[in-house]
């Protein structure tokens, strides 16, 4: 994984033989159990397994929000299993980006703010990352929403500024966690289309877990968890 001359050819993020266990008292419960998983720029993938299964497990190691017991996660060419908090946490703010169920949206900013304000973080300037932020919401179909605050906003709306808030920084990865799961059919539909059409227009790599499986069989790949592995779908 760390040949200069494959770096271009190796995946966005790369789970090598994970291992994830929690301890109960004197026992041990095991989550992840040798989990290999391979996601490439440009390409969606649905995650679906029961509740228990792992999933969150799953997308928290994915992260770098938890450090797996064994084996490795790569992010691009970089191996991270080993690396200092600090590392994990300034490579997770610039590589990947996260969307959950409910949007997390700060409720006292606008549209507009929520998505600068990860990228000032960074360090953009106001002035940058209002303009980045612009161009993403406007390509999200919401210009006309920018000086909006969340509790003005419909749900679909909600989530499709909490995605734009999540790829703000250019991430490599893209980790959705039941991203349509509080919205009805008709507004989660068209906030998946969107997600899809931003992966294919940025090449982000996403992994999204749903139950949807109308949605799911929309994405590239469809993967599930069985025994602690991470098993392909037809």
């Amino acid at each position: 994984m760390n040949d200069a001359g494959e770096a271009a050819q190796n995946p966005s993020l790369f789970i090598d033989k994970v291992e994830r266990c929690y301890k109960q008292g004197d026992s041990s419960l095991d989550i992840l159990r040798g989990a290999d998983l391979a996601l490439w720029a440009g390409q969606s993938v649905a995650l679906i397994a029961p509740s228990g299964a792992g999933k969150s497990t799953l997308l928290h190691v994915a992260g770098l929000l938890e450090k797996p017991d064994a084996g490795e996660v790569y992010v691009g060419d970089a191996p991270t299993a080993h690396m200092e908090d600090a590392e994990r946490t300034a490579l997770r703010r610039l590589e990947i980006g996260f969307v959950y169920q409910f949007h997390h949206l700060l409720p006292e900013f606008t549209a507009i703010e929520n998505v600068m304000l990860p990228q000032m973080i960074r360090g953009l300037t106001k002035v940058e990352a209002k303009r980045r932020g612009s161009e993403l919401l406007e390509f999200l179909g919401l210009g006309h929403r920018l000086t909006h605050r969340p509790a003005e906003l419909s749900g679909g709306e909600q989530q499709r500024v909490a995605i734009a808030r999540a790829v703000a920084n250019g991430p490599r990865v893209l980790l959705a966690d039941e991203p349509t799961g509080n919205l009805d059919p008709r507004t989660a539909d068209h906030v998946f289309g969107v997600l899809t059409k931003l992966v294919q227009a940025s090449g982000l790599a996403a992994l999204v877990a749903t139950h949807n499986m109308d949605l799911a069989a929309r994405m590239d790949r469809r993967v599930t968890l069985r025994d602690g592995l991470i098993v392909e779908l037809d």
